[in-house]
């Protein structure tokens, strides 16, 4: 039994074949409580009866007319059929529903209760119903069984076996519902485990199966971006790591047979070179502990004015704005700003600013870098902050290994910011950078 929903509706069905077991029980023995206690209540009704007619009907030394009379005078009184029996066992009198009883033997089944009276005679008293024979008016008929309901009890067993039938079939498609999302949920798991990103499962209802399902779907696609990531990461690094090392072998090549003055030429750009896989090894995997979650910001106070008017004086450029204190991590908004200028420095010659301050709408904190460069076009303006993206025309002698940007927009939605670009008045690009209130 290795199907959850042949396990469930079995443990469903256990326990109603034990609740129905259980309830029978006891009211089987509510029922055999119920007629003991009926069988005494009217045996002490018929002993009540034997002594109320003792004391009301004729001596035995009257003659047995009258003793007749008198026996069907209270026999119709009470309902009751009654018989009387002198001391030597002759029938004296009887009623006729008395009578009656005895020759029909549907109704001859109540066997009459015999009373001894004081005097010897026997009074035979036959009980009418449930105690419902000393009801002045009409009795009610006797019940009919059907034929294939002979008893109380088998009715009671039958009812409880068809209950158990109804229920095993109604609860069957309903356990068989539920478990039906949870293999859904197992196979997409499993197609998700062997390789298959892309795989996602019906998340469709309203029950904690659901829950689980979409869940699932958000925690794979959340995967399935950041392994796509990661490959397209390893994928334009190893291709930014070919130019830098190509120029290196050509120089190694060349050194060995160049004149001094050109031997000094190639070890400069060979340290050129060494410095720019530096820095593509050192953003590749700053970026790499970003995207993962490894490197989480810190929430340090930061003079915001200060940091942009040391990392602006490494550029020459201009700064300026208000005091404004951003809680952050240092380290990381140091490095976005420094990007934002080097990019800036690279694209936009010497005009370069920095301007600290707030969004005039939301009064977050801003930092603002602007140059004077050719400008972003719309299209390429939200394109820029993938990794090792280059706008068209900008080649990789420009400097720069393409992930400047990206590590920007990283950092800003670490600190639960946003940066972006937008066209500046009289020409040149703005960057803005904001960070959370």
């Amino acid at each position: 039994m290795k199907s959850l929903y042949f396990r469930i509706w079995l443990t469903v069905m256990a326990a109603l074949a034990l609740f129905a077991l259980a309830s029978g029980w006891l009211l089987q023995r509510h029922l055999e409580q119920e007629q003991r206690r009926t069988a005494a209540a009217q045996a002490e009704r018929v002993a009540a009866w034997g002594d109320l007619l003792q004391l009301t009907l004729p001596t035995a030394d009257v003659p047995q007319e009258e003793q007749a009379a008198a026996l069907r005078e209270w026999s119709q009184r009470l309902r009751l059929p009654l018989a009387l029996d002198s001391a030597e066992g002759d029938r004296i009198a009887a009623s006729e529903s008395f009578i009656k009883r005895e020759a029909d033997p549907q109704l001859a089944a109540r066997r009459p209760v015999a009373v001894r009276m004081d005097d010897g005679r026997t009074l035979w008293i036959i009980r009418v119903g449930a105690g419902k024979g000393n009801v002045p008016g009409p009795q009610p008929p006797n019940p009919v069984l059907l034929p294939f309901w002979p008893s109380p009890g088998v009715n009671l067993a039958l009812l409880l076996v068809l209950l158990f039938v109804a229920v095993t079939a109604g609860a069957y498609p309903v356990v068989r519902r539920l478990t039906r999302g949870l293999e859904r949920l197992k196979r997409g798991v499993e197609a998700f485990g062997a390789g298959t990103l892309s795989v996602r499962v019906d998340a469709g209802g309203t029950d904690e199966v659901a829950a689980v399902a979409g869940s699932f779907n958000r925690a794979a696609a959340h995967i399935e971006a950041l392994v796509q990531s990661h490959r397209s990461l390893l994928a334009n690094a190893s291709h930014e790591l070919r130019s830098p090392l190509a120029r290196m072998k050509m120089a190694l090549a060349m050194l060995e047979n160049a004149a001094p003055p050109r031997r000094a030429e190639l070890l400069a750009e060979i340290d050129v070179d060494i410095g720019e896989l530096n820095a593509l090894v050192e953003e590749v995997l700053l970026a790499s502990r970003l995207d993962s979650g490894q490197m989480q910001p810190r929430r340090d106070p930061v003079d915001l004015l200060a940091l942009a008017a040391e990392e602006g004086s490494r550029v020459q450029a201009q700064v300026d704005g208000e005091e404004i204190t951003a809680a952050g991590d240092e380290r990381l908004l140091r490095r976005a700003l420094r990007n934002l200028l080097e990019n800036a420095k690279r694209y936009g010659g010497s005009d370069v600013s920095v301007r600290v301050g707030r969004n005039p709408a939301s009064r977050q904190p801003e930092l603002r870098v602007d140059d004077r460069g050719p400008g972003v076009p719309a299209a390429f303006r939200d394109r820029i902050f993938e990794p090792f993206f280059r706008l068209p025309g900008h080649a990789e002698q420009e400097g720069g290994v393409g992930l400047g940007l990206a590590l920007v927009r990283q950092i800003a939605t670490g600190h639960g910011g946003r940066v972006h670009c937008e066209p500046r008045e009289g020409g040149g690009t703005s960057f803005v950078l904001t960070l959370a209130a």
